[in-house]
């Protein structure tokens, strides 16, 4: 009989009145690679952080081992046997990769660290995992890949008999992902129960052995076997059956009509949403319906697309383009062409590592394109650097806003407005009571609460904040041509997505803004967007519009834009020997070792720390992107 490492038997938990997981039952037996699926706001975060302690469920159990637990610390999370690999890896750059294996867990000898035993161990725990790199190694030197190799070496140092990996290939690139998909396999020959989040069903299929499927904090499909389809599995993600979408291809980078491609989705159908969907009540071409209770409706209100031109340019509003992408391309995305007109809302919808992002900042001049050109209006620009693309009427909220938009420590009136200072000044002194007087105008237009000032941008909540880096391109003595968004409500509530969705929204409708923004959320891109650019491996696949913009049409075009796994790879699921357990090899029985018992408060595994708080004693912060950056 097989063992089972990890049971979840009616696991819930709640944040305030937002059910995010509602009597969540998971089983998965040593030996098993066990997909975890679902979209943003399904649940997949807050399992994961009750399995590793840092969020305690408000009932059901957790069996790990076959010791059963009503809730786990970090520190009994990481010795019942569980490891987490998140997104944001947890490794220390200034430090070796022996040192980062044993951060915590030194042994000592005679009082001091035994740094050869120590590395003795590490060799063997890196050639488990097929790493490349030495013990002695510096972490901050090795590629992404690498890097998360060694977390996964560290997880087994503690003797994990779980492991889960969080988006593991989100930030790799693709021949890193395959050495992954490899390292995986070997795992589960050595008995470890692994459970893989992941957006990819390539993944899946060449992986998984049993697939489970969160949404709005339930378990809605699970089986066992490679029996089901992509399309089952992005119905089930979806909630509904899917629909032949109204689609417009792509060839060599220009959108092109499908013929016959119309119909699509029932207007009326409605698109459910996870705890934080809502919304846009607006203008524009297909515009969105509002609904209450945090749910998205359809499309019932859209018109169809206008008939693409022969010469194949995308359907866009009435307005003149105000946005003109032609072949551009870089490091990592491209050739890309696109047309956003006045007034229009576009979004860029695909999964972490797309390119989404690349594409952005590339408009930007934070990521320097090799080709291509981009014009705003009838003026061709070039932006080299972001001072330049603002120069030409090109702004950009960026998805990190904490590192990349924020000054935590600045009053909001100064974060919003710093921009426009010079501009505000009279003889090259600044205009206080003028600064005041737009920021006031501002504060109610975003609906920012409290509208104090001198207020440290870092007390904000997130949407707040997310309302300051917003308005500072949007007040009276600052507009653009053309506004970038990449994930514009990501980490904020349900209330404050619904202002900034009418922000945006008015902005586009009122001033003619063309909007360009990058989501991995298809309620917000529903939401949000008047027609959608499916982006994958850096170049647009698809374009969704009109009736045709549904949730699960968005699903089903990213996942059939997914390359199909080689079927030479796929794997035949079968239980390893339990004599074929693994455990982490030790120096000469011998030699006396003690493990230094750190403060659980300290642990890099058991949860997702904060990147600028993780690091312990003299280690430098690391300065380390989100995945997110590197798509």
């Amino acid at each position: 009989m097989t063992t089972v490492n990890l049971r979840v038997r009616g696991l819930s938990k709640s944040f305030g009145g937002v059910r995010a997981l509602d009597g969540v039952d998971l089983t998965v037996p040593m030996g098993q690679v066990h997909a975890l699926l679902g979209h943003n706001g399904a649940g997949k975060s807050t399992l994961i952080k009750c399995l590793g302690g840092a969020f305690p469920p408000d009932a059901g159990t957790i069996e790990v081992g076959g010791t059963s637990y009503t809730r786990l610390s970090p520190r009994e999370s990481i010795d019942a046997g569980v490891a987490i690999i998140f997104q944001t890896l947890s490794v220390v750059d200034a430090l070796s990769v022996t040192e980062n294996i044993f951060l915590g867990q030194e042994w000592t000898r005679y009082g001091r660290i035994d740094r050869r035993a120590q590395e003795e161990v590490a060799a063997g725990l890196l050639e488990r995992v097929a790493a490349s790199c030495s013990p002695r190694d510096r972490v901050g030197e090795l590629p992404m890949g690498q890097r998360q190799l060694v977390e996964i070496a560290k997880a087994l140092s503690r003797s994990a008999a779980v492991l889960v990996l969080d988006e593991p290939t989100a930030a790799l690139s693709t021949a890193e992902s395959a050495a992954l998909a490899e390292r995986v396999e070997d795992l589960r020959t050595q008995g470890l129960a692994i459970v893989y989040v992941t957006h990819l069903l390539s993944e899946v299929e060449r992986l998984a052995d049993a697939v489970t499927v969160l949404r709005d904090g339930r378990v809605t499909h699970r089986s066992v076997g490679a029996g089901q389809t992509r399309r089952e599995l992005v119905e089930a993600i979806a909630g509904r059956p899917t629909r032949a979408p109204q689609v417009t291809q792509v060839t060599g980078g220009v959108p092109a009509q499908v013929p016959g491609s119309g119909g699509g989705a029932d207007e009326s159908a409605a698109c459910e949403g996870g705890a934080g969907g809502s919304a846009a009540s607006g203008g524009g071409a297909g515009g969105s319906a509002a609904s209450g209770g945090g749910r998205v409706s359809g499309r019932t209100t859209a018109e169809p697309p206008a008939s693409t031109a022969a010469s194949g340019a995308p359907a866009h509003p009435s307005g003149r383009p105000r946005l003109t992408v032609d072949g551009l391309h870089g490091p990592g995305f491209g050739p890309v062409s696109l047309t956003v007109a006045e007034g229009e809302r576009v979004g860029l919808f695909g999964l972490i590592g797309s390119g989404r992002t690349r594409i952005l900042e590339s408009l930007y001049g934070a990521r320097r394109a090799v080709g291509g050109t981009v014009s705003v209006g009838d003026r061709t620009v070039t932006p080299a650097r972001p001072a330049e693309a603002l120069a030409a009427g090109i702004a950009l909220v960026p998805a990190d806003r904490r590192r990349q938009g924020l000054f935590p420590l600045l009053g909001a009136q100064d974060n919003a407005l710093l921009p426009s200072v010079r501009h505000l000044a009279r003889a090259g002194i600044r205009a206080r009571g003028a600064e005041h007087r737009v920021f006031g105008a501002l504060a109610e237009a975003v609906g920012l609460r409290p509208a104090r000032p001198r207020l440290p941008a870092a007390a904000f909540s997130g949407g707040n904040q997310q309302k300051l880096v917003l308005g500072r391109w949007i007040h009276e003595a600052r507009s653009v041509d053309v506004l970038l968004l990449d994930e514009p409500t990501q980490g904020v509530d349900v209330g404050a997505r619904q202002e900034i969705y009418e922000v945006v929204t008015a902005l586009a409708a009122d001033r003619g803004t063309a909007v360009l923004f990058a989501s991995s959320d298809p309620e917000e891109v529903v939401a949000l967007a008047d027609r959608c650019l499916i982006v994958a491996e850096g170049r647009i696949a698809d374009e969704l519009s009109g009736p045709g913009l549904t949730e699960e049409a968005l699903l089903s075009a990213i996942h059939e834009a997914e390359p199909a796994p080689d079927p030479g790879t796929q794997h035949t699921a079968s239980a390893p020997d339990p004599g074929t357990q693994h455990t982490a090899s030790a120096p000469d029985p011998g030699t006396q070792h003690t493990a230094s018992a750190p403060d659980p408060g300290t642990q890099h595994t058991a949860s997702a720390p904060d990147p600028g708080t993780q690091h312990t004693a003299s280690a430098p912060a690391s300065a380390s992107a989100s995945a997110e950056g590197a798509a």
